[in-house]
């Protein structure tokens, strides 16, 4: 089942189920208005919606109506809950290396995770507004699942049981307020603005064989100006599944219906003697920040920019026949201006 929310004069938008064509939608209110209400009654609605979503996937809905990503909003508008992971742990360990910094030995048994804002995220076309080029803004490719009601001390095994949908997600970060904000010890806070999402979540069993049961086995694809700039592939080099980052955010505090679980970048072990980018037969990067921590370590600097205004970012994955399976995030930098 694919479900999407358009955009509306409501502040949570309209919940949509979607086709499995992406071409085709309808709205719902007479089940659920919303994807969070979706989400709070999971075990009421959902039979009800993956009896329209079968209707329309073979053209027996009268009132489906053309599907638009354009008009999406993230397929929740805001959550009561966004944390991040760095399940990859190779992402990590680049970036430490780079900076001549050793990685603690916990950090391939125990997670690291951020709590992000989660009160306003972009719509997944929408621009990416920045006061200035020089904070470093980049963006960063990666899963992420939505779950149901998930218990204090829960293990993984009880966790994975939680998900309810999963969703692709650009981490927008600010690069160059990072270092100062890490020193303080308290963590990210002005680094990292509003998130987007894809502008579809499907349900588990839309996936088939690219959910092995804790994770999604495909590539996620990052064009960068119009160039393909990162594919790996998001079932390698996962330190971390999605039911443990659940079970690790939820060892202290239950969390609710509608909590938000990111991967963090997706990041494949690449040899620093072969090479790494697409266009040479890599897999890239789904972060420039990566792409500049390879360069720093095998040429002494780093030479790829930040982003900039004017540039443009495409977010997407395919299934094994092709077929885009979250639409895609779309998104161009507005630099708005400096501070006054």
């Amino acid at each position: 089942m694919k479900l999407a929310t358009l955009q509306s004069h409501q502040r949570d938008g309209q919940l949509v189920v979607v086709s499995r064509d992406l071409s085709q939608c309808v709205a719902v209110p007479g089940i659920a208005n919303t994807m969070q209400y979706a989400l709070d009654h999971w075990l009421q609605v959902e039979p009800d919606l993956k009896e329209v979503y079968l209707g329309l996937c073979s053209g027996k809905r009268a009132d489906a109506k053309p599907f638009n990503q354009a008009l999406c909003h993230s397929p929740l508008p805001r959550a009561y809950h966004w944390a991040d992971g760095s399940a990859y742990v190779n992402h990590v360990e680049l970036v430490r290396k780079a900076r001549g910094a050793q990685m603690p030995p916990s950090f391939w048994t125990d997670p690291l995770m951020y709590q992000g804002g989660s009160d306003t995220f972009l719509a997944p076309h929408a621009a990416i507004e920045v006061r200035t080029e020089q904070w470093g803004l980049d963006f960063e490719a990666e899963v992420a699942v939505i779950t149901g009601d998930v218990s204090v001390g829960c293990s993984a095994k009880e966790a994975a049981h939680s998900i309810k949908l999963v969703m692709l997600v650009n981490d927008v970060s600010l690069r160059n307020l990072i270092p100062g904000e890490l020193a303080k010890g308290f963590g990210f806070y002005q680094a990292k603005p509003s998130s987007s999402f894809s502008p579809v979540a499907v349900t588990l069993d839309e996936l088939g064989p690219a959910w092995d049961g804790t994770k999604v086995v495909l590539p996620l694809l990052s064009t960068y100006n119009g160039h393909l700039f990162g594919r790996p592939n998001t079932g390698a080099d996962m330190t971390f599944n999605f039911p443990q980052l659940i079970a690790h955010a939820a060892k202290t505090r239950s969390l609710v219906a509608g909590t938000i679980i990111g991967s963090g970048t997706v990041s494949n072990k690449q040899h620093l003697d072969m090479p790494t980018e697409v266009e040479k037969g890599g897999v890239g990067y789904s972060c420039i920040a990566e792409r500049r921590m390879i360069e720093i370590l095998k040429y002494g600097e780093a030479t790829t920019q930040f982003m900039r205004h004017g540039d443009d970012i495409k977010i997407e994955m395919f299934n094994a026949q092709g077929e885009s399976i979250f639409g895609a995030i779309e998104q161009t930098v507005h630099v708005v201006g400096a501070i006054p």
